[in-house]
């Protein structure tokens, strides 16, 4: 690989990676990585969350895999300069993010609509200060990523429920229900999250139809956290709710990031893709004096992820669908009384645990804590409907993985 670096007039300094004659790279995901005394937050913190250091994490979504060598030769050769000054966003990673959409998706995106953020979870909060107003109130469908429950308090606005229905082992929308918490909260925006974190659902185009109409009705802005949209499972496709019609796009926001799809996670740069024009004055007001330009180091790793990363992604992809499949013969076969709900995208099962018969849900945090030794999150965090269930990360060796599995297979066991 012959990375090139190249310094353009007018630009403090600029970095473009071209990769001429590059050979296909193999990775080797079945190389267990110590992560331990790295300041990882996964592993460096499993006995302050878990009670024991002898507990395998497999809960907060980061991968355990080595990220793509695009991302890190382009890191590398930034550090080369010996200065670290303030960064500006240049239109080539600008330019990145709105190539990625229109090649993957067929979405075309202006330059204008895509604001550079230092995270999705800011992003999203931003948006519920500048749509929902002081007062207001949003509505998150449950059970939901943690940190969405957080956004109505951090915000001074309402959080209104919306249940997902659980049914014959697969999550589905409630519209009625949907129509129902606008009409009677009078919320002015929503949180899609899709695919969805935890249940893993990959929302189809009428699903996505029927949302968008819904919110339109109630006037409510659909502030869509896309993070996930990469990491899709075969025989399933993501769909920007944005590019749907051009009324979806003028009452919407889109987060996503490259953090989730490429193991980045502690680069903190994200993008929201805001086409209408008040809508963003709206959004960078929201974040006047709170958010500010990511680290310049994640704004590299972010373009080069987008430009240059596919190859890696393929490959991961590939193996998560392996330690999927892994798992639901593993669980099918040995520990029938938990249900892994089959997800549609995202790294990320969420496990039914309500055949083990224990109906109190730091109950039975505690039996995968103590008794498992597995440590994952559990699903009464997730809000409504999450009591009975615990959400696991699969994005890591399958050796590991097993371990854990016949830990748990073990520990059900001697129920």
């Amino acid at each position: 690989m012959n990375l090139i670096l190249r310094l353009y007039a007018g630009t403090v300094f600029q970095t473009e990676y071209c990769y001429e004659g590059a050979k296909k790279v193999r990775y080797d995901f079945d190389k267990v990585i110590e992560r331990r005394n790295t300041q990882s937050t996964k592993w460096d913190s499993v006995k302050a969350l878990f009670g024991s250091d002898d507990v395998l994490p497999l809960w907060v979504a980061d991968m355990d895999f080595r990220i793509p060598q695009p991302v890190i030769d382009a890191i590398s050769e930034r550090l080369k300069h010996p200065v670290f000054g303030y960064t500006r966003v240049s239109s080539n990673t600008i330019g990145a993010v709105t190539q990625r959409l229109e090649s993957k998706y067929g979405w075309k995106v202006s330059p204008e609509s895509v604001i550079i953020t230092p995270g999705v979870v800011p992003a999203v909060n931003a948006a519920v200060r500048a749509y929902a107003g002081e007062g207001g109130a949003v509505v998150v469908q449950s059970p939901a990523y943690p940190p969405f429950w957080a956004t109505g308090p951090n915000n001074k606005v309402r959080t209104v429920t919306n249940l997902l229905r659980y049914e014959g082992g697969r999550y589905e929308m409630d519209f009625e229900a949907l129509e129902k918490a606008f009409a009677e909260s009078g919320a002015k925006a929503m949180i899609l999250c899709s695919p969805h974190n935890p249940v893993g659902r990959v929302w189809t185009r009428e699903e996505l139809l029927k949302v968008g109409e819904i919110a339109l009705s109630a006037g409510a802005v659909v502030i869509s956290d896309e993070i996930h949209c990469e990491l899709i499972h075969k025989g399933h496709k993501h769909i920007p709710f944005a590019s749907l019609s051009p009324e979806f796009a003028a009452n919407s926001i889109t987060c996503l990031a490259a953090s989730k799809t490429f193991n980045i996670p502690g680069m903190h740069c994200s993008v929201a893709i805001i086409p209408d024009e008040d809508m963003r004055k709206r959004f960078n007001e929201a974040r006047a004096g709170l958010q500010g330009t990511p680290d310049f180091l994640a704004i590299i790793a972010m373009e080069a992820a987008f430009r240059y990363g596919d190859e890696w992604l393929e490959q991961v992809l590939d193996y998560i669908e392996g330690n999927l499949e892994f798992l639901m013969k593993y669980m099918e076969e040995r520990i029938p009384a938990i249900k892994p709900v089959r997800p549609e995208g995202t790294y990320l099962v969420w496990l039914d645990c309500s055949g083990l018969g224990i109906s109190d849900p730091k109950e039975l945090q505690k039996f995968f804590n103590e008794k498992a030794k597995v440590g994952m999150n559990a699903g009464y965090t997730f809000g409504p409907g999450g009591e009975n269930f615990m959400r696991m990360n699969i994005a890591c060796s399958r050796s590991i993985l097993q371990e854990a599995l016949r830990r748990i297979e073990e520990a059900v066991n001697l129920l």
